[in-house]
């Protein structure tokens, strides 16, 4: 889901074919011609009754509603000392340190340069907690694993293009399928980063005790889920890798240009079908689920000090005027950009008022409005390498991080002084 929907709305159907506004013209056609279209079929989906029982892949914990706490999370407040030392004994009497990721498709180059620049300026510390969402979910497992993978981060954001990431379906074809593309590529350029080897790595941080999520959006549900990626990548069950770059896959497969990504799931021994989509679809960003009482996880972990959250927003906080034409596309395009910049702040300060409540540090970045390139198409190599390297620029200057999300007059974000 991205921001700058409204900066490309001039163009006219022919050449909006690959801009940010694809999906939503893609969108109109379907909903006009719905009645006479034929789509994939759904092969025995899961049950309302199942929702929260079916299983992935038989892996425990592999997933879990991220609008509600864990229901494994409340044993860890009665587990015995000797079971929380064994789970969590890599992070206990530490610092924590938990990095949120957002939406924000081709900015994510700007996360993508930050987290780059912070490792230059010297004070990038190891993450206990990396989550992502959309664009934020293919930055996160890198984020996770630390420095060593910047130069993979470099490459994602600043090597491809369009045509690299997707393929444009005929017209005739799309109003038969579930989207205006083909994420085939894309998912072929996830697989070539997330290998065994890194999928191994997430293994044994997690085998410490650290934690990766990647949201998506469970479509029949209209729910929330964060992908628990540490237990998958340390279960050991056969298609583990492959389940994680879907995961990567769906957190960023935006509805209606993308096609939504279907994980079998079980349940005494019937198999069905989940299909999820963008996570920016139910939120743009967070961190873990309001509810869950960190006194007493801080204090079974023995947490040192403060804990610190950085919030990385790629997007613009502020609102940019901009007089919209009496057209349905302009008027569309508008809407939705609208919604989710208001969306993202909304995330921003329920986090917040979270950190508040729960005794964590709020440190917020987000992309300045005075990027002087516009994107030509919907993946714009030029237009992701200069926002790449205006995050690396001013994480390396040490990025004045923002201690409270902008305020409701559209005001820009207070930064320390």
């Amino acid at each position: 889901m991205n921001e700058k929907i409204d900066r490309v709305i001039e163009m006219n159907v022919e050449s909006c074919r690959y801009s940010k506004l694809s999906f939503l013209w893609w969108l109109l056609a379907l909903f006009i011609l719905h009645g006479c279209a034929s789509a994939p079929p759904r092969n025995n989906p899961v049950p309302e009754a199942l929702g929260d029982s079916v299983q992935v892949h038989g892996i425990p914990y592999a997933r879990s509603w991220s609008d509600v706490p864990p229901p494994f999370v409340k044993d860890w407040y009665d587990w015995p000392d000797e079971k929380i030392r064994e789970r969590f004994g890599g992070i206990m009497n530490k610092e924590h340190t938990y990095l949120a990721i957002s939406g924000g498709g081709d900015n994510g180059a700007f996360g993508a340069g930050l987290l780059t620049g912070w490792t230059r300026e010297g004070s990038r510390p190891e993450f206990t907690l990396v989550t992502g969402i959309s664009t934020g979910g293919l930055i996160a497992p890198f984020a996770f694993l630390g420095p060593k993978y910047d130069p993979v981060l470099k490459e994602m954001y600043t090597s491809y293009s369009t045509k690299d990431l997707l393929r444009e379906r005929k017209l005739r074809n799309t109003f038969r399928n579930d989207s205006a593309f083909d994420t085939a590529r894309l998912r072929a350029v996830i697989a070539k980063y997330m290998t065994q080897e890194v999928m191994e790595e997430i293994a044994a941080e997690f085998r410490k005790g650290r934690g990766l999520l990647i949201g998506t959006t469970n479509l029949d549900a209209a729910r929330p889920v964060m992908w628990h990626v540490g237990p998958i990548a340390a279960s050991g069950a056969p298609g583990s890798l492959d389940l994680i770059r879907d995961i990567m896959l769906a957190s960023a497969s935006i509805p209606g240009a993308f096609p939504p990504v279907v994980f079998e799931v079980e349940k005494d021994g019937i198999r069905y079908e989940e299909m999820h989509v963008d996570g920016g679809v139910t939120s743009q960003v967070f961190v873990y689920p309001l509810g869950i009482d960190i006194d007493i996880l801080k204090k079974r972990i023995k947490t040192k000090s403060t804990p610190r959250l950085y919030v990385i927003r790629n997007a613009v906080l502020d609102p940019e005027w901009q007089m919209v034409e009496r057209r349905i596309l302009p008027i569309l395009g508008r809407t939705v950009s609208s919604l989710i910049r208001t969306q993202g702040i909304g995330d921003l300060y329920r986090i917040y008022w979270g950190c508040v409540h729960d005794g964590v540090e709020f440190n917020l970045a987000y992309i300045p409005d005075d990027i002087e390139y516009t994107p030509q198409e919907l993946f714009d190599r030029e237009y992701m390498s200069a926002v790449f390297e205006r995050g690396r620029s001013m994480g390396e200057a040490g990025y004045p991080w923002a201690k409270e999300p902008p305020v409701i007059d559209g005001s820009p974000a207070k930064r320390p002084k």
